[in-house]
This record gives C-alpha cells, structure tokens and sequence, in this order.
C-alpha cells in the first residue's frame, strides 16, 4: 500500500530510506524526495567555494544508538526495517553541488572534477571532453552515468564523452564508486563507477509558489574565457518545473613560458528542462535537454570537433511502498558529430561524420525480507547505435575518393543485465553486503568500404567484410563487502569483486590498416594509429581492496582513509605493434621496432595487473568567533599498472597529492591549495609514450557573499609554473617538421599545462 497523506509519506520516506539503493540514498541526501520539510531558509542557503569532497562515513546514529543502549538490548524486531540504510562502501567519494560550483571558477570541463577524488585523474582531450581516469585506468573502463543515463562513445577519438553533456555547476551531487562496487550500481566496466545527478526538484513547502533561480557569469583570464550559467525552479506542493544550463567560450589557452598551446580553444552550450511530480510516496520525473558546440580544438588529436549537436529524454520514478523501494528509468538520447579542422591551426577538408543513438531501461526493487535483511534486485538494457563515414574529398580518382569511406557501418551493442544483491546487518558492529549479476552484451556491425578499390583500402575492406562480425559475451560479475565498526572513531572494511566490459565497437570494428585511416582512430592522444580487433574478448578485473578510516565521535574535526587495492585484469585490451600486412603503409616491418616515433598499433588482449593506494584527510586546526574556522584537508594517490609481459600500461598517473587550508569567517571564504606531482617515468613502451618531470602548483581562491549577491575570485598556477601534463598526451600542432608533405607532426613533444590565470565569478540569487 502506499502512504495515503503527505505527512505518512514522509514517514514512510524516513522508515523506508533505512532499506533504499544506493542511487536512491543519494536522492534523498540531496533532498529530491525529502524537500517538503526543508526550510525556505534553507533552500536559499548559498554554496561556500572552498572544495569538500565528502567520503563515505558510517552514520551517525549507528553509533548514538550504541552508546544509549547495552548491545544485549538491541534487538530489530521482525519484520520492521533495518535501522541503516543501504551500504556504501567505505572508499566511495562524493563531490557536491557546492565543490562542482567551487570548482566552476577555474574550469568548464566537468570530467576535471574527477581530480578532487582520491586516485582521480583526467585524461587530456578537448577544453571541456577530458576523460575520467580513476586508479589507473580512464575512458569508457571507468562508467559515467547521468541521470542515469548512459552515453556510449560517438566518435572514433570519444571527443563528446558522457561528462561533456553536463557543466560543472549543472551538477547536484557526482558519486564515484571506485574499485569494489556493489552489483547494483552496474555493469559493463572493470574501473570506477560515476552517477551524476543534476539539480533536484524543489517543492513548495504549503499551497503556494515556490520560484527560485540564480544566474552567474565568469571571466579565465588565460584563454580569454568567460561563460554564464544559469538554474530556475517555479514550483508549488507537488509539481516543480526546473531549468538548469549554461553557456561557456574560451581562446586557446597560454602556458608558463607564455607558449600559446595551440587548438584549446571551445565553445558549448548544455540545457535541461525537467519536470517533476510527487503524490503519495510517489516522484515522477521527466527531462528533455540537448547540448550544442560549434568547435572544440584538440591539441593532441590530428582532427578538431567543428560540430557536436544532441538530444535527449529522460523519465524516472521512485516510489516507496510498505514493502520496499522501487526505481524506474528510461532514456533516449541521440548524437551527430562532425570532426574537421579549425583554421589556422590546423587546415584542410576532410569532414567525418557519426551519428549515433543509445536508448536504455533500468529497474530496481529494493524489499526488507527481515529486520537485519535487504534484497536487492534489478534488470537494465542498454542499446547503443553508431554510423561513422568520411565523405570523399574528391569525386574524382585519389587517395580519398571517389567514395564514401565507411567506417562504422550500422554498428549496435545491446547489453542486458539483471543481478541480485544481499544486505545483512548482523549486529551493530558487523556488515555485509553480496552480490551477482549477468550481463550478456552483443554487438555488430555491416560491411565497410573504403575511399576506392585500391589496394590499401580495397584488401583489407574485403577481409572485413569476409568475416562474420556478430559477438555475443555472456560475463558475470560478483562483489563483496565485509565492513567492522568497533568503535565510534573507525571503519574497517573489505571489498572483493569481478568486474567485465566488452569491448566497444571502435575496438573491435575499427578495419582500415590504411596509415591516414588509424591515425584517426583512438582516444589516447598519443598520435598513434590504431586497428580494431574482431576477435578480442571481454577484460576481467579481480579487485580486492581494504579501507581503514579514523574520525573524531562527531566526525567534525578531524578524520583521516586510506584505501590499498589490488586489481589482476584477465585480457586487459591493450594493443600490440600491427602485424605485418602486404600493401599497408602503416604495418610494416619498420613499425614493429619503432622507439622514437609514432607507431601504428592494434588492440589485443594481454593479462595485466594495477596496485595501489588512496590517502585522504582532514583536521580543523582553529574554530573562534574572531579567526573564524581553518581546516586542513589532503589526499594523495599512486598508482602502478603492468602486463605481465612486463609492458607498462599506458596513460597511468605518476603519485600525486592535494594539501589545502580553507578558511571560513563569516561571510567570508577562502583557500589556498597545493597540488604535486611527481615524475612519470613508467611510460608504455608499445606506444612509445613521453614522460613528463614533477612539477608543484599553487592555487588561491576567495569569496564573499551579500545576501544574495555572491564574488568569487581565485588565482590558477600562481607563480606561472611551465609543466607538462602527464596524461595531457602528445602535442600534436604545435611543433612540426619538414617531409615529403611540406611539414608533418613532430614526435617527442608533451603538452604543456594552462599558466596563470586569474578568475572571477559573479553569482545573483533570487
């Protein structure tokens, strides 16, 4: 039955939030089922700049019910719910609203944020396209979903990432969920798990209208850069209309020496409309949104993004019952992306095209089958649909004419899931959580052609097109979590898991040994050329990892995590030297012992392993009316990655720290960071990749608010340091020489990280 008045609902939603999914314990912390009780006061409350990432902590109440009470006496009855609500696990991060607005000073590019979680890094593409990279390992291994949706690679470089359809300050709360994830969150990767939800609904707290709204500007002095984002809510007790978007342009950035990184100039815009309804327990939700970038340059691609236009529509519902939990979802969302050249950078016509749509379902009940038990259980699909062609150049006969080159050709991959999940609180000390699930995942595709019949596109298109390219991979996953709390000051927990992911249709569908054609497949930014692989199969990661965390009993004032983990990925897709083909200008015998140069490659699956750790902490150092409140906050991480044939893998971040002093009096807020980066010096030796030396930032940031004015201000790279990026890749434009060509790309050059700039932000609410 459901709760019949908007007071039993509420008691219903605070009963029933000790037996919720994770994904759903998110929406009630940030407020989307539980806003009717929040103050208007409240709702105004304005996001301090300094950044907060927040870990995963046991609850308090846990452990206020222990010292109230002798543990002989505490005793669930049956059948009520548990008293907690769903198990997180200890080494999960959450960014929030406030750390993604903080962060929106010095960046538009969302998968950056990644860096403020422990063992999190971002691959170097586009201004706003970064790839997320979290111990070790980045693009599609680590999954992002937004809103629950999932948004497949839509170009053969992922230039439009799933990140890139979000700004920073559209974000609400980013969860990642890092080595060992419960089944429930998903499946289909073998890195971290990333839900991002945007702004949720808000509701008038009685019968009348609820209207709130905020607009920002912001200026970067390095690059030119400036923006404005924007949130809007009408709403009254049980339907709110929100708005949230924003607006973002920027020139090609300048490094320390004063060096103009060349092709790092964007443009974007992204939107989102939703409309949400609540009655009874019940929240339905339906957005639609788009996103558009007339041009985004990549300093470390050969092509550009000169036209990147979606759509999407997105339902969701949650609703709480007497007997548990029940989540919904459904998305459409659909691509056309056009790659080219933006003069005077780069120049030429050589246009390619991909249109790609996904569409997907998820369902998710959760039941408190006892006091101490929670069942989970859920069924996904996904489909993912990719045309990717490069028009002619000519009409006539040439090296890229009189044909269409077909790429992609009517490409699909449908993944469908289903797993069950087991929760049990055997005492208030001990925890655990167990899962499996299946995912059976099948892709293919078409025939290809190339530009003409000519022995470099001809021969290796028809043994293509030769092959059955149909794939079906039945994997199956499992994770466990065993957590201890003895005290009120510690958490320890134990976390193992399988993890699978197939590959993606560029990996396995990629067919041109065509030196021109690989070079414009891979998203490793490296300027080598890669050649997909019809008979990889899926990689399979064995995770185990320990997390030990220490705070003070009101977890205020100091607190302090540190997570080892250990992960033997069976068939990592890597890549190999190409073997030696008959009439490719790419795969030759010279290619295969290439060490200073670019190199043309094709995936293959090799076994690998990946350890490390993640620290992280904070204390408060003062807290008086006339100082105000300083707190210290760090995190570092290493990370080492290798094949077992002794190869190093590639684009793995060196060891990296945060140090950071925020400071809060009054209206007043401030921070000063310093971030470190040591050396990169284990380098893959199949792509021939760079390493960079270890280089130290100081970043500033300040902020003031009057009523519901808001100035913030900051300093990037404060003293102007020169660096290089250490998953930046390799600079592509801006160091040539001379060739049979004219000119072409010289090897050996990283690309240098963004000098000083100073930001301003201005933000009215209303």
């Amino acid at each position: 039955m459901l709760s019949s008045s908007p007071a039993g609902t509420r008691r219903a939603l605070l009963t029933t939030s000790a037996i919720l999914s994770p994904g759903f314990a998110v929406l009630l912390s940030s407020g989307l089922l539980a806003v009717t009780t929040v103050p208007a006061a409240a709702q105004n409350a304005v996001s301090m700049p300094t950044i907060v990432v927040e870990g995963a902590k046991p609850k308090p109440n846990r452990q206020a019910q222990r010292s109230a009470a002798p543990r002989r006496a505490v005793v669930a009855p049956e059948p009520a719910p548990i008293s907690e609500g769903p198990v997180v696990p200890a080494d999960t991060t959450t960014i929030s609203a406030a750390t993604a607005t903080s962060r929106s000073l010095s960046t538009s590019d969302s998968a950056s944020l990644i860096a403020d979680i422990p063992g999190g890094a971002a691959w170097g593409a586009g201004g706003v396209s970064s790839l997320p990279a979290i111990n070790g390992v980045g693009a599609d291994r680590v999954q992002v979903a937004i809103n629950s949706m999932l948004i497949s690679p839509a170009c053969p470089n992922e230039m439009n990432p799933p990140l890139s359809f979000v700004n920073p300050t559209m974000i609400a709360n980013m969860r990642a969920y890092l080595g060992v994830a419960p089944v429930s969150v998903g499946g289909d990767y073998i890195g971290a798990k990333v839900d991002v939800t945007t702004a949720p609904p808000l509701f008038a707290k009685g019968p009348g209208w609820l209207t709130t709204g905020q607009v920002s500007g912001f200026f970067r002095s390095n690059g030119n850069g400036y923006g404005v984002d924007a949130i809007a809510t009408v709403a009254n007790a049980d339907t709110s209309v929100t708005y949230t978007g924003g607006w973002a342009k920027a020139s090609d950035y300048k490094a320390g020496d004063g060096t103009r990184i060349k092709s790092t100039l964007y443009e974007i815009q992204n939107h989102a409309l939703s409309i949400s309804k609540q009655t009874f327990g019940n929240l339905f939700t339906v957005q639609v949104g788009g996103q558009f970038i007339p041009y985004q340059g990549y300093v470390n691609q050969y092509m550009d993004m000169v036209y990147n236009q979606s759509a999407f529509i997105n339902g969701r519902y949650e609703g709480v019952f007497d007997w548990g939990q029940f989540e919904a979802s459904a998305f459409y969302h659909q691509v056309q992306h056009t790659m080219g050249f933006i003069a005077p950078d780069k120049t030429g016509s050589m246009p390619m095209d991909t249109k790609a749509s996904d569409i997907g379902y998820k369902l998710k009940a959760s039941f408190a089958v006892s006091g101490h038990d929670l069942l989970r259980v859920g069924n996904e699909f996904y489909h993912n649909q990719l045309d990717d062609w490069w028009d002619p150049v000519t009409k006539t006969a040439g090296m890229m004419g009189p044909n269409t080159f077909v790429n992609i050709n009517n490409g699909h991959r449908s993944r469908l899931g289903t797993f069950v999940e087991w929760e049990r609180h055997w005492d208030r000390e001990w925890t655990t959580l167990v899962g499996l699930r299946n995912d059976v995942v099948w892709s293919d595709t078409g025939d290809v052609q190339g530009y003409n019949a000519m022995a470099m596109y001809g021969t290796d298109a028809a043994l293509f097109n030769a092959r059955d390219h149909a794939k079906t991979d039945v994997n199956f996953d499992g994770s466990a979590l065993l957590r201890y709390e003895p005290g009120l000051t510690s958490q320890f927990e134990l976390g193992l898991a399988r993890k699978t992911r197939s590959p993606n249709l560029y990996e396995r569908y990629a067919w041109s040994s065509a030196a021109m054609a690989m070079k414009m497949i891979g998203w490793f930014g490296d300027g080598n050329g890669y050649l997909g692989n019809l008979d990889l199969v899926p990689e399979k990661a064995h995770t185990a990892s320990f997390t030990a965390a220490w705070h003070d009993p009101a977890q205020k004032f100091w607190e302090v995590r540190v997570t080892p983990y250990y992960s033997y990925v069976q068939d990592y897709i890597d890549v190999d030297r190409c073997a030696v083909r008959g009439g490719s200008s790419a795969c030759t015998a010279a290619n295969l012992t290439k060490t200073n140069n670019f190199v043309f490659l094709q995936f293959a699956n090799h076994d690998a392993y990946l350890y490390g750790v993640n620290l992280d902490g904070k204390l408060q150092v003062w807290d008086g009316p006339v100082y105000g409140r300083g707190v210290l906050r760090g995190q570092l991480g290493y990370v080492r990655g290798e094949r077992t044939d002794g190869v190093n893998l590639y684009h793995v971040m060196p060891i990296n720290a945060k140090l950071a002093l925020d400071h809060t009096l009054g209206n007043w807020n401030n921070s000063i960071e310093l971030q470190l980066v040591g050396a990169k010096d284990d380098v893959s030796q199949v792509h021939n990749e760079l390493t960079t030396p270890a280089y130290a930032l100081v970043n500033l940031r300040t902020g003031y608010q009057w009523d519901a004015v808001r100035l913030d201000l900051g300093v990037d790279n404060l003293f102007n340091t020169n660096y290089y990026l250490p998953l930046g890749g390799a600079d592509l434009v801006d160091y040539k020489v001379v060739s049979m060509m004219g000119s072409s790309t010289a090897y050996g050059y990283n690309v240098a990280g963004p000098g000083r700039s100073l930001n301003a932000r201005l933000t009215v609410k209303f």
